[in-house]
């Protein structure tokens, strides 16, 4: 039995969620997600609970029982509060600015990146210096990604701490050489 998958996803006031063959559609004030649903299980829709339910005990179902459940968690809260990753710049001279629908970081390589923003995400600069980049959506796997996309451009190193890391994120220093 899944621990995930036999707790009832409980539908905030303002979101509307309907399933329509295969698709799950949630609408709320933030947008709308589409969750693409598996043979294997079968959802079950009441005035405020989505409940996910196993069609039978094979693998397959159990499996994807506690994932279908997640994903459509993620997708009520997504358009009811939202998604956000916080990324904080650490460096000398690096820098973030918005330039229209891009995104120019200055990270100390020998050219500017411009990175653009895809549809679905907004991207805010904040902080005293403009050194932390806030990530938001409704969709949680594209709110991830794009983060991680912007991280890798300059990832945190272990002896001075700098480059792109995540707000909550931890970084093991390492002592330089000795003499």
């Amino acid at each position: 039995m899944s621990r995930v998958g036999k707790n009832p996803v409980t539908v905030p006031e303002g979101v509307e969620v309907t399933v329509s063959g295969a698709l799950l559609v949630a609408k709320g004030k933030l947008g709308e997600v589409m969750v693409p649903l598996h043979q294997a299980v079968d959802l079950k829709v009441e005035k405020d609970l989505v409940t996910v339910v196993p069609l039978d005990q094979s693998k397959l179902a159990r499996s994807l029982w506690g994932t279908i459940r997640s994903l459509v968690n993620s997708a009520v809260r997504g358009v009811s509060v939202g998604f956000t990753k916080k990324l904080e710049i650490n460096g000398v001279g690096y820098r973030a600015q918005m330039k229209g629908k891009a995104l120019n970081l200055q990270l100390g390589h020998s050219h500017d990146i411009n990175f653009p923003i895809p549809e679905g995400i907004d991207i805010k600069l904040e902080g005293d210096r403009q050194n932390v980049i806030a990530v938001s959506g409704v969709d949680k796997q594209k709110v991830g990604q794009v983060a991680s996309k912007i991280r890798s451009f300059r990832k945190p190193e272990p002896y001075k701490g700098k480059g792109i890391r995540y707000v909550d994120e931890y970084i093991l220093r390492k002592e330089g050489k000795k003499k």
